[in-house]
């Protein structure tokens, strides 16, 4: 345990602040309450927290519009309160992790303020301004170029004290920064250091690879799709070959305070594109998606791993990843009703892949989806694109404490209503029972702290790709663990390739089952309906 590195070892568990705990009851999660849990999260193993942005933001889009860095939203608390959760998290040994959001600002921040003023002040050139082209209508000429905005509509607008457009990827209140400016990266490399000497561990870079655009804003190739972003191949607003030397900055300045770490959200992900920016002097390691695509098969979840194992290799530390922020809950998508059969399955994988596991808020206790009217909805994409996509509140309820009114997540009305479900589905009902999902995955995770190979191992697959199983080893020196997954409700005799594996009988070190009879047995892995199962020499 002495060469155990926190973010390649570990479990790295993200909160949506304004959802998880409220201290002060007025419906809004904040740093206090993150906190008065931090006992829970250290009890349930994980080693990180990584907290959604707590910056203050007008939140057109729930603080990835950040009109200050270098505070605390007066909603979540102070700086104060954010040093002293820093320091009772670090007394635990948990790492803390926050999001950056630097590829655009709010249209409330001073620096967006400033340079829509006038095309002659000190902060003209801090955002991407282009001048239209002619023949528009109204006296006003066309946007700069073709490139249209991922949450609807074109990604330019006018603004009429410049006689300018100006860009921006996602919210018309979200213009994004030239980071071709020496003094926009000098300016958003100190917003790193401020927190780095605040004590923050690492950082998770918001849709980083989208920092640079094309210098000559070129119009974007057309491809077949439904929204007008889907219609275009992203060429030119996208991957630009600027992001590297910038990313080599990044990293030596991380490299320069102990044990820092990155973590980037690629925008328009594959598994080829995310290691590629990841490497010694790249980032540390970015998010790949696939799995949360998934459909519940064996083979699908497989050919992710096999895809992402193949683009990473040897050089690159791999992550996985089941819901987030953005994304349908991970029980949402695989359990039926309410009984977490599958959830464990999908939960087992995760956690015995060689990689980093993120972990999302409630996902440990299977919270699901919350469902809302039209009128209730509060994500921008959701209403603008209601009934075709509902938007991300649904994935963003409030965390399930217990059965009190408002899942003793407030004492008064939350921001989001609470899953009907809080009564039965809580930490409180699971904590003490031995067969729910929570005291699953604690023991999962105690196991994987206490086995290397669960850790660090190399990942070896030993059945074939079938839509119903997956069995695989984990080894690392001499410790080799046998792990299989059913995904079937049925019992299931895994054929598995005996060659690979030492020549021993197997006995079973842990079991999704309290009373498994799992067996592997002439080159038959032979698992319970829904089981996890993990064998030792």
């Amino acid at each position: 345990m002495n060469d155990f590195l926190w973010w390649r070892d570990g479990i790295i568990y993200q909160i949506y602040p304004r959802s998880f705990a409220d201290s002060n009851g007025d419906g809004l999660g904040d740093l206090a309450g993150i906190t008065a849990r931090l006992d829970y999260l250290a009890e349930l193993g994980v080693d990180a927290i990584w907290l959604s942005p707590i910056y203050p933001s007008p939140d057109k889009d729930f603080g990835y519009d950040v009109s200050d860095y270098g505070d605390v939203d007066p909603r979540f608390g102070s700086l104060a309160d954010f040093d002293v959760l820093v320091r009772e998290a670090h007394q635990r040994g948990i790492r803390v992790i926050l999001d950056m959001v630097l590829n655009h600002t709010s249209d409330q921040h001073p620096w967006f303020q400033e340079s829509r003023r006038s095309r002659d002040n000190p902060k003209q050139d801090w955002y991407l301004w282009k001048d239209p082209r002619p023949e528009g209508d109204r006296g006003v000429g066309r946007p700069p170029n073709n490139w249209q905005s991922c949450f609807g509509g074109r990604a330019w607008t006018y603004v009429p004290e410049r006689g300018q457009y100006y860009y921006h990827m996602f919210l018309p209140e979200q213009p994004d920064v030239n980071w071709r400016n020496p003094a926009v990266r000098q300016a958003m490399f100190d917003v790193f250091r401020f927190w780095l000497e605040r004590g923050v561990d690492g950082f998770r870079l918001d849709v980083f690879n989208v920092y640079f655009k094309d210098a000559a804003y070129r119009d974007n190739p057309p491809r077949w799709g439904l929204r007008g972003f889907d219609r275009q191949q992203h060429t030119y607003d996208c991957d630009q070959p600027e992001m590297f030397p910038l990313l080599r900055e990044l990293r030596a300045l991380l490299d320069s305070y102990p044990e820092r770490y990155a973590v980037g959200e690629t925008f328009l992900a594959t598994p080829e594109k995310a290691a590629s920016y990841c490497g010694a002097d790249k980032l540390h390691a970015a998010f790949n998606f696939e799995f949360t695509a998934c459909p519940f098969r064996a083979d699908r979840f497989l050919r992710a791993i096999q895809r992402w194992e193949t683009a990473v290799g040897d050089r690159v530390w791999p992550t996985y990843v089941l819901s987030n922020h953005d994304l349908p809950r991970s029980a949402t998508r695989y359990a039926r009703g309410e009984d977490d059969a599958r959830a464990k399955v999908v939960l087992g994988l995760l956690l015995t892949l060689r990689g980093t596991p993120f972990l999302y808020y409630g996902e440990e206790i299977g919270m699901r989806d919350i469902h809302l009217r039209r009128s209730e909805i509060l994500d921008p994409p959701g209403r603008r694109y209601w009934p075709f996509y509902k938007g991300r509140d649904g994935c963003r309820s409030p965390m399930q404490w217990d059965d009190r009114p408002y899942a003793g997540f407030s004492a008064s009305r939350p921001w989001l209503p609470v899953h009907p479900n809080y009564r039965q589905r809580n930490v409180l009902a699971q904590r003490e029972d031995e067969a729910s999902l929570l005291t699953f995955t604690r023991r999962l995770i105690a196991l994987r702290r206490e086995k290397v190979a669960l850790r660090r191992g190399d990942f070896h697959l030993v059945s074939e790709a079938r839509q119903l199983g997956l069995a695989y080893l984990r080894t690392y020196g001499e410790q080799t663990l046998l792990i299989g997954l059913n995904f079937s409700s049925r019992p299931l005799d895994l054929s598995v390739n005996s060659h690979l594996l030492p020549a021993t009988t197997w006995q079973i070190l842990f079991s999704s089952h309290a009373a498994s009879t799992a067996s592997f047995k002439a080159g038959k892995l032979h698992l319970a309906p829904d089981e996890v199962c993990i064998l030792s020499p």
